[in-house]
């Protein structure tokens, strides 16, 4: 194993919900919470297509529309939502203040240093189960990235935002038309069918090619108007 193949440790943490740890290996970010690898910057087309299925699943004609996005990770959600002029307002819920401190001033601050300097960008430190639960503002899309899938959660608590009484404060917050859109680490028709039942049409899933193993995806649904 040469020097470039072990993980250097940038910053390790005790945050509100076990410990986060920011790691490099090779030219790659990485982060792991509670020693769970979470995402690194090794591509970011699923996050992309978070925010691209999204905004395309809108009503036509729907002007600046507003973008929840749930987790800030290593910041390609935000970043590519900030690059498109479409969005009028955009929002992450973050609940890790050692994950927005990473971007805001420390190693992943070159991913996203431009978007959050965007006049429309807006950082909530947040859990995001409670915000969906307690926030009286409305968005035009809900982008969840906050899991490895419905089936395989950070923290037990965030469980309960794929289930029916989650699904309902999600659909709460979006205005009527308003698009959820759900990344997840592998298909899954069961939660597909725990959308429309939670009442949300047009559900469908989008995958994203992966050289080898199970595709990741994003589900997408619509509030009805």
């Amino acid at each position: 194993m040469t020097v470039h193949e072990i993980p250097e440790v940038l910053d390790r943490r005790a945050g509100p919900y076990g410990e986060v740890v920011l790691r490099r290996h090779g030219e790659l970010l990485q982060i792991i919470a509670n020693g769970c690898f979470l995402m690194d910057t090794s591509d970011g087309r699923s996050e992309r297509l978070l925010i691209d299925a999204a905004l395309a699943a809108l009503p036509a004609g729907r002007r600046e529309p507003r973008v929840l996005v749930g987790g800030l990770g290593v910041g390609f959600s935000l970043a590519h939502a900030a690059r498109q002029a479409d969005w009028g307002g955009i929002t992450v819920v973050e609940r890790e203040p050692a994950v927005i401190g990473w971007h805001r001033d420390g190693p992943l601050s070159a991913l996203t240093r431009e978007a959050l300097a965007d006049p429309r960008t807006e950082i909530v430190e947040a859990d995001l189960v409670g915000y969906v639960n307690e926030t009286s503002a409305t968005y035009d899309a809900l982008c969840l990235d906050i899991d490895n899938g419905p089936g395989w959660t950070v923290t037990e608590g965030n469980g309960g935002l794929y289930g029916p009484s989650g699904l309902a404060a999600c659909a709460r917050v979006l205005n009527p038309g308003g698009v959820l859109a759900v990344w997840s680490a592998q298909p899954s028709p069961d939660f597909e069918e725990t959308l429309r039942n939670a009442g949300f049409q047009q559900v469908r899933t989008e995958e994203i090619p992966v050289a080898r193993g199970v595709p990741d995806v994003v589900h997408i649904c619509v509030r009805p108007g």
